[in-house]
Formats: structure tokens, sequence, C-alpha cells
């Protein structure tokens, strides 16, 4: 399940890529969580699936929500609306595990958590020089401003709040009413964004597709992946395998929309995602993620 959670989150950035030229960033997103709210609700109905019980654990999945969705999804879409390529955010923002040994780290206390082991400074080191390899000749091309730099900084945050909330606080609950609650906290925050945009949508064929996989693939399967695996324990195997995402939608991007892929970026790219692993495996294999 982890594996095919990382396919699906690849063609996240490639939709963004696709839909962006055809809308704007907010309403694209708005009328995304609105249709997947609707077939939630349309599956909740058929299965009678039990609701979160208490005030508090809707507003925890509300929280979490508002983090994986409106600032996570936002930051990356409107990125790339703001001119960076696919590959690039994807490989920023798949620097979540790095965030989040190292959040980990600083809570750590002597019945739990842990310190950066030597180990894992060493992969933030190399992660951060294979960063530098990628985003250096992409500074000098103009792809990167610190504009779209900062969008994919909160997407970043975002991504890694929203993990670390909800393996702490949200309890276990029915995946398709969690994420229900989810996507309506997400549409709330994005839709008086949406409402300030002027820019108008292009119903084109590539919107519809684009927006029909984001609905379908990447919320109800792909976010409903993701709560599952975090709710099952399994959250450990998820940020061990997310450095997987970069260099697969890198591929991607280089294949469908001829996104420059030199040698320096490729070398990058596998030093990082060496890096990366070095953070978020151990000798025991434990992540830091599973004392949460």
């Amino acid at each position: 399940m982890p594996a095919v959670f990382v396919m699906i989150w690849s063609t996240g950035f490639i939709v963004a890529r696709y839909a962006m030229p055809n809308s704007p960033t907010f309403t694209f997103l708005a009328i995304r969580y609105g249709l997947s709210a609707v077939c939630f609700g349309v599956w909740i109905a058929a299965s009678r699936a039990a609701w979160p019980v208490g005030r508090t654990q809707w507003l925890h999945l509300g929280v979490t929500g508002v983090l994986m969705h409106a600032a996570y999804l936002g930051g990356v879409w409107a990125a790339v609306k703001a001119g960076i390529g696919a590959g690039t955010v994807a490989l920023l923002v798949g620097l979540q595990p790095v965030l989040t040994a190292l959040w980990l780290s600083a809570v750590a206390t002597p019945d739990r958590g842990h310190a950066v082991t030597s180990r894992q400074w060493a992969g933030l080191g190399l992660g951060l020089f294979g960063l530098t390899l990628v985003v250096w000749r992409k500074l000098g091309a103009g792809e990167i401003t610190a504009w779209n730099l900062s969008l994919a900084f909160v997407a970043l945050i975002g991504i890694t709040a929203g993990t670390l909330y909800q393996k702490r606080f949200v309890a276990p609950c029915d995946v398709r009413t969690a994420n229900t609650v989810q996507l309506l906290a997400a549409l709330i925050v994005s839709l008086p964004l949406a409402l300030w945009e002027s820019e108008p949508i292009h119903w084109t064929p590539t919107f519809l597709i684009a927006m029909t996989w984001s609905v379908v693939v990447l919320t109800l399967g792909g976010s409903s992946l993701l709560y599952l695996l975090i709710q099952r324990g399994a959250a450990t195997r998820v940020t061990s395998l997310l450095y997987l995402v970069p260099p697969v939608t890198a591929l991607l991007a280089w294949l469908l929309f001829d996104e420059v892929l030199t040698a320096s970026m490729l070398l990058g790219m596998a030093l990082t995602a060496i890096g990366v692993a070095l953070v978020v495996t151990t000798p025991t294999r434990r992540s830091l993620l599973s004392d949460v």
C-alpha cells in the first residue's frame, strides 16, 4: 500500500502542471475539495460509515485538513502556477522526512524520541548538497524565484506539520468520514481565496481530465491511502518512501513537458535521495515518526 501511495502521489505534481494554465489555483482546488466531499458523501451514505465522535476529534481533523490539503496543495499548485517546474517542487516538498527527523529530534525526551545522530547529520548535509545541485541551475535560468520558492516552503511545512499532527492527535476513525471533514475544512479556508481570484477558468478537455484525476485518484485514492497509512502505524514506511517521489516526478515531467534533466540534476536527485534515506532510516530500521 505505501508503494501504491507513492506512485499516486507522484502524479499530483504532473496534474498541477496540466491544470494551472487553465484555471486559477484556489478556484481549482475549491472545486476539487467540493466535488471530493460530494463523492465521499455518496460513499458514506451508501455504506453508512460512522462519523467521528466528539467536537475535539472534528477539530483535530479540521486542523489536519487545513494543513494537509489547503496549505500543502495550495502551496504546491500556487508554486507551479508561479512558474516552478513539477520536478523541482516535488524535490523541495520531498524534504518532508528531513524536517520530520529534525522536529522529532528537537522534541526528543529521555523516554521518548531520538536525537539527531551523526549518520543523520551526514544525510542532512548530503541532501542539502544534492538539492543545491538541482536548484542552482534553475535559479540561474529564472525558474525559481523568491515567491514560488516561498510557496513551495509553505507546502513543505503544511505536509510535515499535518502528518505529525494527525499521528499525534487524531484518533482512529473511518477514512471516508475523516477525509470528508478534512476536505470541508480545506474548502472553508480556500473558498475566500478562490473568490478573490479574477482569472477565468478555461473548460478545456485538459482541465476536465485534470479535475477528474484530482478528485478520483488523488483525493479519493491518494489522500485516503495517506490517512490509512498514518492511522495504521505505517507512516514509518510512507515517510521513508517519500524520497522516491521527486525522481519519479522529474522523470514524468521530462517525458511529458520536456523539463530539462541534466547530468548534474540527476546526480543531485540521487544525492538528495541517499541523504534523506540516511535521515529517515537507522540501522534498526526504526523511523523517528514511529515515536510520535
